[in-house]
């Protein structure tokens, strides 16, 4: 009788449940940025670029007149980032040009100990006089995206994105990708005065 009991008991938990279990797939967080509207930045630097109006706030460190070295901050607080550019005035001085260059090379460079890949993207537009190059460094690194700008004769421009976050690829992908869009508008529209 008990022997019964089992083998009922058995077919009725075999035959119980009729679904297969199925395991929960991986969720990803969705993340949804507002289109991109641009404005044209007028900070009194010798060039102007358009911004996102989504740049919170546009930080600009010694501008004055008789300066050729500026500093400027794109700051994205709802993305936690920051495109950091930095401006040099060339001068009569094509060794100048040359270690700007080497510089901004190097700055990238720097990242192939933690970077999985590093695609560099080069950048040309002979109307505006605009020559550079747009590095997206892929992988756990301190800085997603790079690049430069120039004119090969009076200006130099270079910038770097950071985020207010540990290096963590796969998490800041989406906001990377986002500002990597910014970051090439401003290559795109950047005019030399």
């Amino acid at each position: 009788m008990a022997k019964n009991l089992y083998v009922l008991l058995l077919v009725v938990l075999c035959f119980s449940c009729g679904e297969d279990y199925v395991p929960k797939p991986k969720a990803y967080l969705r993340l949804d940025y507002p289109k991109a509207k641009y404005v044209k930045s007028n900070l009194g630097l010798p060039f102007s670029f358009e911004t996102n109006v989504l740049a919170t706030k546009i930080n600009t460190k010694n501008v004055k007149a008789d300066t050729e070295s500026y500093g400027i901050n794109i700051e994205y607080s709802t993305l936690r980032g920051t495109v950091f550019l930095t401006y040099k005035a060339i001068g009569n001085n094509q060794k100048n040009l040359r270690n700007f260059l080497r510089d901004a090379q190097n700055l990238t460079q720097k990242h192939t100990v933690k970077a999985e890949e590093i695609p560099v993207t080069p950048y040309e537009n002979e109307a505006r006089k605009v020559y550079g190059a747009f590095a997206e460094v892929k992988g756990n690194v301190a800085s997603p995206a790079q690049f430069y700008v120039t004119d090969s004769v009076n200006h130099f421009l270079t910038g770097s994105l950071y985020f207010y976050a540990k290096p963590n690829y796969d998490s800041i992908l989406p906001a990377a990708n986002y500002l990597q869009k910014d970051i090439k508008r401003i290559m795109e529209t950047i005019v030399w005065k």
